[in-house]
């Protein structure tokens, strides 16, 4: 074993963000990720953004790495075949597509199952097909919306809206690897496959009110629903004389050595409102406001270095840009610019985790579209002649 997941092998029926995002952990930890995309171009998210050459969009660089393409027309008989004969050779399919679409292509898990009873079968769902909403199409800002997400906002910002990046995509997809691992691991103890159903939905109600049902979990409720902490108006980077900066005194060590800091520590004792994390919590938009007060008195770096000083978390807010150059990331080796055989030097970042003996592999580039379909059916058991014949039928692609 070189890598975590070396020998493990995926079949990876996804598109778009979520489900190539719970995959490509899966390929960053070493899983042979066999990516199947629908020429003539295969995955959407190919094409978002600027690309240096049309259908290798940045996203797809980074969602993408990793894996292995082959391009077949499922829509073909023989590529449904082909499909078929790599079936039995994988230890886990993962799909976002939606159920009926799969079943109406005879690979729902029961059909997917006779070909290879002990596959782990991941269905990354909108929502659980136990309720209503299944079978619904379902986006990372709808399900914002749905689970709560941007009623929050509201409430904290006074406007409803989305987060400005697909991060339920990637919750519910990091939820989906977590799950397909569990199974691959319940198999290797038990010799039994299944399939699991992740739903979008579910998944984030879980995430949103395990934090913000608080009173409403009790019978009677014990008070309305929201964690008032991180729905103040005032959570947020504090502006300094000539920035910002996001600071988080959070326990009662850190709030007395941040008050003794600026001169006010009888505070903690002599108002109650400050005196411990539940007092705290009640008057937090207090809190919070009179540090936004007190932070514009000096520049970023004075508090930075003074707040450095008595050990109290805080952190010079980053953009887009100087978050590529950060010092601690330098010092990981995070980033790296490595030549791809196609797109020339790009920027790339590293599996995020360190391991002591079996070290993820480095130096892995997103694929090009059909990029490896010789190679993944000569695996198969197809010749070459049966190869140019599939594509041929226009049922795959190669890349030329």
């Amino acid at each position: 074993m070189t890598a975590p997941l070396s020998g493990i092998r995926v079949l990876d029926l996804t598109t778009v963000q979520m489900g190539p995002w719970c995959t490509r952990i899966l390929a960053d930890l070493g899983a042979d990720v066999i990516k199947v995309e629908a020429p003539p171009n295969g995955d959407s998210s190919r094409y978002t953004g600027v690309p240096r050459n049309r259908g290798m969009s940045g996203s797809f660089q980074h969602n993408g790495r990793g894996k292995r393409s082959i391009a077949l027309d499922l829509k073909h008989p023989k590529a449904l075949e082909a499909l078929s004969r790599l079936v039995p050779g994988v230890d886990a399919l993962a799909s976002n597509i939606r159920p009926g679409a799969l079943g109406r292509l005879g690979l729902d898990y029961e059909s997917v199952k006779k070909l290879n009873p002990g596959i782990v079968y991941l269905s990354m769902v909108g929502y659980g097909s136990g309720g209503r909403y299944a079978g619904r199409p379902a986006y990372d800002d709808l399900i914002q919306a749905g689970s709560g997400v941007a009623t929050l906002l509201h409430r904290s910002s006074g406007q409803p809206r989305y987060i400005p990046m697909a991060a339920i995509d990637r919750i519910v997809g990091s939820a989906a690897a977590n799950a397909l691992l569990a199974g691959l691991l319940a198999r290797a103890r038990t010799g039994i496959g299944q399939r699991i159903e992740v739903p979008m939905f579910e998944t984030m109600v879980q995430f949103v009110l395990s934090e913000h049902m608080q009173g409403q979990t009790f019978d009677p409720p014990t008070s309305p629903a929201g964690y008032a902490r991180t729905l103040s108006p005032h959570r947020r980077p504090y502006e300094t004389k000539d920035g910002f900066v996001a600071v988080l005194p959070y326990n009662d060590g850190q709030w007395r050595r941040f008050f003794e800091a600026i001169g006010k520590g009888h505070l903690l004792d002599s108002d109650p409102r400050f005196a411990d994390i539940a007092a705290r919590t009640a008057n937090i938009d207090s809190l919070y406001e009179m540090i936004s007060v007190e932070l514009k008195e000096r520049t970023t770096d004075e508090w930075l270095a003074l707040l450095e000083q008595n050990d109290i978390p805080c952190i010079r807010p980053h953009t887009l840009e100087s978050l590529m150059e950060d010092p601690h990331l330098a010092d990981t080796g995070f980033f790296k610019w490595e030549d791809h055989p196609s797109e020339g030097r790009i920027r790339t970042m590293r599996e995020p985790s360190t391991w002591s003996e079996t070290e993820p592999p480095v130096g892995q580039f997103a694929p090009r579209l059909g990029q490896h379909t010789r190679e993944v059916l000569a695996e198969a058991g197809y010749s070459a002649a049966d190869i140019d014949g599939l594509i041929g039928a226009g049922a795959a692609r190669a890349e030329a």
